[in-house]
């Protein structure tokens, strides 16, 4: 064995954070099994690795007994006297076995688990960074293609991004630079596998952090996140800060937060509302962009009944449902939406102290396709 191991057992452990205490272990350990599979021995042995030198022994190890069973693990009292006076009986006796040849496989050996430790290092190290990103962003790069997944580079890893968590609208080409949001981290035989989305909720709110200091520093918070992957999302915003507007930090200035974002989702309209506790003003709030003339509250089933303008009717449903359907995902709270016509004649409407509600708390909020036009 060359000399050259110290030096490269320095490297690893300076450049991989590998123990060089853990490597030399795991070289002892395979070269005693080298050992007994190459030279057909069942003995109990040791390895003796010198790292100055670079030498390597082999010493066999017996029981010292009165009567020997098996001569490869046992010794009697009388021959270990011979190699030492001092030897009695449950003494353990060491004598060297090392085969003439067993340097070129003990060298083998050595660079198999050198190579295999710092695989598994390697595999360890980036799985620890990347189970801390769960739930996280990230730029990666398109690398490749195929019927399932596309494969985004990360910098030390590819990301497995599935078909179902690609967005409808978007059209994905090598070198292509994307975001995506960290699902989930798992360890497997052939190192860790990272999963990623484009379509997740998640994405949104991360992004929504990375372009509103407001949000990043706690001032403003996002209660909820509802999405439909490329067409529209909804989000609510909430400050504890009087002073602060959440929809507007959220807006930024001539739409310019909002907009960075939407040219990440490749046009997907977003909705700002502002969260409120009381579930009358969530939910009208959580209808933009139509208006809201009256919500009543079913506690029990947590369902609601919202009555909108006659012209706002289809605006409040939304585009095969889509409007009334995130509103209800972003409040958690079902919602059956009636005209005012129609809820005349069924007796659930006027409501006088429902309308003064909504009159003194509902909030004006964003809805960036259409206040932007």
């Amino acid at each position: 064995m060359s000399s050259e191991l110290l030096d490269a057992l320095t490297l690893l452990e300076r450049e991989k954070g590998i123990s060089r205490d853990v490597i030399i272990e795991a070289i002892e350990a395979a070269l005693i099994s080298a050992y007994r599979r190459n030279f057909n021995q069942a003995q109990n042995v040791r390895i003796d690795l010198n790292l100055q030198s670079g030498s390597m022994r082999v010493f066999a190890r017996k029981e010292v007994v009165d009567q020997v069973f098996d001569p490869r693990l046992e010794i009697s009292e009388e021959d270990a006297q011979r190699i030492n006076p001092n030897y009695t009986v449950e003494d353990v006796v060491e004598m060297e076995v090392t085969p003439k040849d067993f340097g070129r496989i003990a060298a083998q050996t050595a660079k198999q688990v050198v190579t295999q430790r710092v695989r598994e290092a390697e595999r360890g190290i980036i799985y620890s960074e990347f189970i801390d990103r769960e739930e996280d962003i990230m730029t990666g790069i398109v690398q490749r293609l195929d019927s399932k997944f596309i494969y985004v580079s990360l910098g030390k890893i590819e990301a497995l991004l599935p078909i179902n968590e690609q967005m409808p609208n978007e059209r994905y080409k090598p070198h292509d630079r994307i975001k995506v949001f960290i699902t989930k981290v798992e360890k497997t035989t052939k190192g860790p596998q990272i999963f990623v989305s484009r379509t997740h909720p998640g994405l949104l709110k991360r992004l929504f952090e990375i372009e509103v200091p407001e949000i990043y520093d706690g001032t403003v918070e996002i209660k909820s996140v509802a999405r439909e992957a490329g067409d529209r999302s909804k989000i609510s915003v909430h400050s504890e800060n009087p002073e602060v507007d959440p929809v507007g930090s959220c807006v930024g200035p001539k739409g310019t937060r909002v907009q960075a974002i939407v040219n990440e989702l490749k046009g997907e309209k977003i909705d700002i509302v502002k969260w409120s506790e009381d579930p009358v003003v969530f939910v009208a709030n959580s209808l933009s962009p139509s208006k809201v003339v009256d919500v009543a509250v079913n506690e029990s089933e947590k369902a609601t009944t919202v009555v909108v303008p006659d012209y706002q009717l289809s605006l409040a449903i939304g585009k095969r449902g889509q409007n009334a359907r995130l509103a209800a995902k972003l409040t958690g709270w079902k919602i059956d939406i009636k005209s005012e016509s129609e809820a005349r004649e069924l007796g659930i409407y006027p409501r006088e102290d429902a309308i003064k509600l909504l009159d003194d708390n509902l909030e004006d909020d964003f809805d960036y396709e259409d206040d932007m036009e």
